[in-house]
C-alpha cells in the first residue's frame, strides 16, 4: 500500500510553522491573518447558479490546512462549519485563526479519503490546494459525494496542471503535460519528507468527477494576461512573468448528480 498520506502529512506537519508564518507575512500588526471565503465574488465563488452564498449554509472544508476557508465561510456567516485536515500541527493553526476571529468552527483530524463525518450532512465541500496531493482521486471523490446533501456543491482548486510543466525561472516546459503524475517535491532539505503531488491532465480531473456521481458546472482558469496583475511572491514557483502567460490555479465547481 502507498504511504503517500503519511509521508505528506511527516512533511506538513515539520513545514506548517513555516507555511502559515508565509501565509500571514503580510498581516498588519494587530490586524486579523487573512481568510478567504471561497463562496464569495472576491475569491471567484460567485456563480449564484452553482454556488450558494455562504450565508446560512453547512460547510466542509476537505483538507483545511490552516483553516483559512472555514473561518473565513464561518465569518460570512455559514450556519456550521466543519474543517478536517490529517495534520495536527495545521490543525492547531486553523484552531487559532478561528479564536483570532471569533467564530464558531470545528476542526477534526482525519484523511479526506476516510472522513470521520456522517453522510448527507453538508451543503458544499470545498478543498484549496489540496487534491494534487491526493494519490486516491476516486476514494476523495466519494467521500465527497457521501457527506453532501442531494442538491449539495462541490468545489475545488488545483495548481493547473499545464503551469506545473513549466520552469517558472526559465518560462520553458521542463516536462511533459501527458508524463506520469508522481512527483516529489523538496520544500526543504531539513525536512523528514518531501511533498507528493499528483499532477493530474483537466480531462482526468472532470472525469473523475463526472463518474464519481457529480455534474460539472464550472471549470476556471483565472488570471490575467498582465504581469502587473500579480503581486511579487516569496514562492519561486509563482513568477508574475509566467502567470501572465500560463493559469496558475484550475478550479471546478461541481453539483451532486
Amino acid at each position: 500500500m502507498s504511504d503517500t498520506p503519511n509521508t505528506n502529512r511527516r512533511l506538513w506537519n515539520e513545514w506548517s510553522d513555516a507555511f502559515q508564518a508565509l501565509w500571514n507575512a503580510d498581516t498588519a500588526e494587530g490586524g486579523l491573518p487573512p481568510a478567504p471565503c471561497p463562496l464569495t465574488p472576491d475569491a471567484d465563488g460567485a456563480h449564484p447558479d452553482v454556488v450558494p452564498a455562504p450565508a446560512g449554509v453547512e460547510f466542509v472544508e476537505l483538507g483545511c490546512g490552516g483553516g483559512q476557508a472555514s473561518v473565513g465561510t464561518a465569518a460570512e456567516g455559514a450556519d456550521r462549519v466543519v474543517g478536517v485536515d490529517f495534520s495536527a500541527a495545521q490543525l492547531d493553526h486553523a484552531r487559532r485563526l478561528r479564536d483570532c476571529y471569533g467564530v464558531d468552527a470545528q476542526f477534526v483530524a482525519g484523511d479526506v479519503t476516510t472522513l470521520p463525518l456522517a453522510d448527507d450532512a453538508f451543503d458544499v465541500a470545498f478543498s484549496g490546494w489540496v487534491v494534487q496531493m491526493i494519490e486516491r482521486l476516486d476514494a476523495y471523490l466519494s467521500e465527497a459525494r457521501r457527506v453532501l446533501r442531494a442538491d449539495g456543491v462541490l468545489g475545488f482548486d488545483v495548481p493547473h496542471p499545464f503551469y506545473e510543466c513549466f520552469d517558472p525561472a526559465t518560462e520553458s516546459i521542463e516536462r511533459s503535460y501527458h508524463g506520469p503524475p508522481h512527483r516529489e517535491i523538496t520544500i526543504d532539505e531539513r525536512y523528514d519528507a518531501n511533498l507528493i503531488v499528483f499532477d493530474r491532465p483537466v480531462s482526468d480531473l472532470h472525469n473523475a468527477l463526472v463518474d464519481a456521481g457529480f455534474d460539472v458546472r464550472r471549470v476556471l482558469e483565472p488570471g490575467s494576461d498582465d504581469p502587473e496583475a500579480y503581486d511579487d511572491d516569496p514562492l519561486d514557483s509563482n513568477r508574475p512573468s509566467l502567470m501572465a502567460k500560463v493559469p496558475r490555479t484550475l478550479r471546478f465547481w461541481a453539483t451532486v448528480r
